[in-house]
C-alpha cells in the first residue's frame, strides 16, 4: 500500500513510517520542520529513512502548500501532524489554531478530492478534559487551547464523515513515550536532568497518573486502524497499566543509575490530573493490546538517552505488535 503520513519527522510519525516502510509499503512523508523544537532532532528521527527506496520526504507545509501533487497515488493517509504541546497552546493560539484546524481542513480536502481509500486522524485523551479516564463516551471537555484545537479537528473530520461519506478513523492517543520523545516531554526532560545531575522540577505534587502509551504499541494499534477501525468511529488507544508521575521518575533513576532530586512548583495550567484509557473498543475492533509495561518502555527511553551521551542514537525500539491478528 501507498501511504502517507503526515508529521513523520516527529516522535511519533517517524516511528510509524519505519515500521510501515519495514513491513514492505511505500511512504511519503510530509513535514513542515515547524521551529517548535530544533530541525536537526527531526532530521536525526529519520536519518535511516532517507534514501531508501520505500520512502520519500515531502517538505511541505499543510496550512498554506499545494497538497494534490503529494496525494497522487496514496491509498490511505495517518494525520499525524500537529501543534502539540499544553504551555504554548495559551501563548500561541494562532500557530495551535493554524496547525491543527486549518491544515486538516486543508488536508481533508485535498484526500476526499483524490479519492483516498482510508484516513487516520490521531488525536489525543486531552479532548476529555482534566480526568480522562473511561471510554469513547466520556464528555469531551478540554481545558486548554490545545485540547480545544484538537476537538475541533476531530470534529472537522466528522463533519466530511458527515457530508461526503469520507473514510475517516479518529484514534485518540493517551500519552505516549519512548526513544525520541519530544524534549518537550516529561520524562525526555526527567532523563537528561538525571544524566546532566541536575534537580526535576514536577509541576504538583506528582501524583498524576497516566495510562502511558508506549510509541511501538502506538505504532502497531495506528497500523492495524488503518485497515480495521471503522469509518466515522473514534477510538482511544493507551497503555494497559497506570503510573504515577512519582513512579515514573522513580523508575528512571533507577534506569540511569542516579537518584533523583526532586522540587516542586504549582500545577500547570491545563494539565490533566489522571488519565487512564479503556481501549475496549479498539480491542474489539482491530485487536488492540498494549504489550509494553511503563516500566519496561521507561527502561528502554532511558537507555535511548543514555545512548545520545555514548554516540548513538541507539537502534530504532521495535516491541511486539500491540494487536492481535
Amino acid at each position: 500500500m501507498r501511504i502517507m503520513v503526515t508529521g513523520s519527522a516527529g516522535f511519533i510519525g517517524s516511528h510509524l513510517a519505519e515500521r510501515l516502510v519495514a513491513d514492505g509499503h511505500d511512504v511519503v512523508g510530509i513535514d513542515a520542520f515547524v521551529d517548535y523544537y530544533p530541525r536537526a532532532l527531526k532530521e536525526a528521527n529519520i536519518a535511516g529513512l532517507l534514501g531508501g527506496p520505500r520512502f520519500t520526504l515531502v517538505e511541505a507545509d499543510l496550512r498554506r502548500d499545494e497538497l494534490l501533487p503529494s496525494l497522487e497515488g496514496i491509498e490511505a493517509v495517518v494525520h499525524a501532524a500537529a501543534m502539540a504541546g499544553l504551555p504554548r497552546s495559551w501563548t500561541e493560539f494562532q500557530d495551535y489554531m493554524d496547525c491543527n484546524i486549518l491544515a486538516t481542513q486543508r488536508l481533508l480536502e485535498a484526500a476526499r478530492t483524490t479519492g483516498i481509500r482510508r484516513f487516520v486522524h490521531i488525536s489525543t485523551s486531552s479532548v476529555y478534559g482534566r480526568d480522562a479516564v473511561g471510554d469513547e463516551r466520556l464528555p469531551t471537555r478540554p481545558i486548554s487551547p490545545y485540547g480545544v484545537t484538537k476537538l475541533a479537528a476531530e470534529n472537522l473530520v466528522l463533519a466530511f464523515v458527515d457530508s461526503f461519506d469520507f473514510p475517516a478513523t479518529i484514534l485518540r492517543y493517551f500519552s505516549v513515550f519512548g526513544p525520541r520523545q519530544r524534549p518537550d516531554m516529561a520524562y525526555h526532560i526527567f532523563s537528561e536532568a538525571l544524566l546532566d545531575g541536575r534537580p526535576i522540577m514536577v509541576f504538583g505534587d506528582g501524583e498524576q497518573t497516566r495510562s502511558n502509551t508506549f510509541v511501538a504499541d502506538i505504532v502497531g494499534a495506528t497500523i492495524a486502524a488503518i485497515e480495521g477501525g471503522a469509518q466515522g468511529e473514534i477510538y482511544n488507544l493507551g497503555g494497559g497499566e497506570v503510573i504515577t508521575l512519582n513512579d515514573a521518575i522513580r523508575t528512571i533513576g533507577e534506569a540511569l543509575g542516579v537518584e533523583p532530586e526532586i522540587q516542586h512548583g504549582p500545577d500547570r495550567l491545563g494539565d490533566q490530573r489522571h488519565t487512564q484509557a479503556d481501549t475496549t473498543k479498539a480491542r474489539l475492533a482491530f485487536g488492540f493490546r498494549p504489550a509494553i509495561s511503563p516500566a519496561a518502555g521507561l527502561c528502554a527511553q532511558a537507555e535511548w538517552h543514555r545512548s545520545l551521551r555514548a554516540g548513538g542514537p541507539a537502534e530504532p525500539t521495535h516491541a511486539s505488535p500491540a494487536v492481535d491478528r
